[in-house]
């Protein structure tokens, strides 16, 4: 059994990609599909929730030919693949994987041999990780082959210690993903796009909102409080309230 002690979630305890926000309000975020392929169960199960932490929709494979099959019903961006798997090795599922389908595909393996890696890269691999690693490490490997393979489903910007993905309508704060409702996420982002500049309130319900809303008066800080609790934002040093005026985000 490999040790897999240094296969760590990111900072915030592993959850589910499902995630129930203050507003009642169901938020799936899905950046990319990833698919593990790893007979450990240990692995498995760490990839599994720290990838879903991080919004990406994942499934799992114990085998070369369950991973195969997968490609073809799950169609994932990015795969996981261990070489050491019962029935067909890693190096013949890349090989069949790479003639089948567009996918990045990052090797994993308990063995730092330069033989392996070559081989691995041969039959197609486009990344190589040994283990044990950083969840932080990996990630990041994951990140470039979204960026350079599947281009369309990494349009990212950055605003300070923010990212704003437009496409999967998805926010992180210091590399984690908040997890909003889609109301959440279009008033952040319309914050964001002008940071230290306040915008009044009637602006901000008119975009969030739209100008016929006849809801509750208080809606919109109702919505301001959410946002703070999930950037715990307790000394509202990130939201400002600009009395008079609305709210603004000051980058930190």
């Amino acid at each position: 059994m490999n040790d897999i002690r240094m296969i760590v979630p990111t900072s915030q305890t592993a959850r589910a990609a499902q995630v129930k926000t203050g507003a009642g309000e169901t938020n799936m975020t899905r950046p990319g599909r990833i698919l593990v392929v790893d007979d450990e169960q240990g692995i498995s199960d760490f990839l599994l929730f720290g990838l879903r932490d991080e919004g990406y929709d994942v499934m799992c494979a114990r085998d070369g030919e369950e991973a195969l099959e997968l490609l073809e019903r799950f169609k994932p961006h990015v795969v996981l693949l261990d070489i050491m798997l019962p029935g067909i090795d890693g190096f013949e599922v890349c090989r069949l994987m790479k003639d089948r389908a567009r996918v990045a595909i990052i090797m994993l393996t308990a063995r730092d041999d330069v033989t392996d890696r070559v081989k691995g890269l041969v039959t197609g691999a486009d990344d190589y990780v040994v283990k044990p690693f950083s969840f932080a490490e990996l990630k990041a490997r994951i990140e470039a082959r979204f960026r350079n393979q599947f281009p369309e489903l990494s349009a990212v910007t950055r605003v300070g210690k923010f990212e704003v993905d437009k496409v999967q309508k998805l926010i992180r704060y210091e590399g984690v993903a908040l997890g909003l409702s889609r109301t959440e996420y279009t008033l952040l982002e319309i914050l964001l796009e002008t940071p230290g500049v306040a915008l009044t309130r009637e602006q901000i319900m008119s975009r969030v909102w739209g100008d016929d809303f006849t809801g509750e008066d208080n809606i919109l800080e109702v919505y301001i409080r959410y946002l703070r609790h999930k950037l715990n934002d307790t000394k509202r040093q990130l939201i400002r309230t600009v009395r008079g005026v609305g709210y603004r985000v000051d980058l930190q």
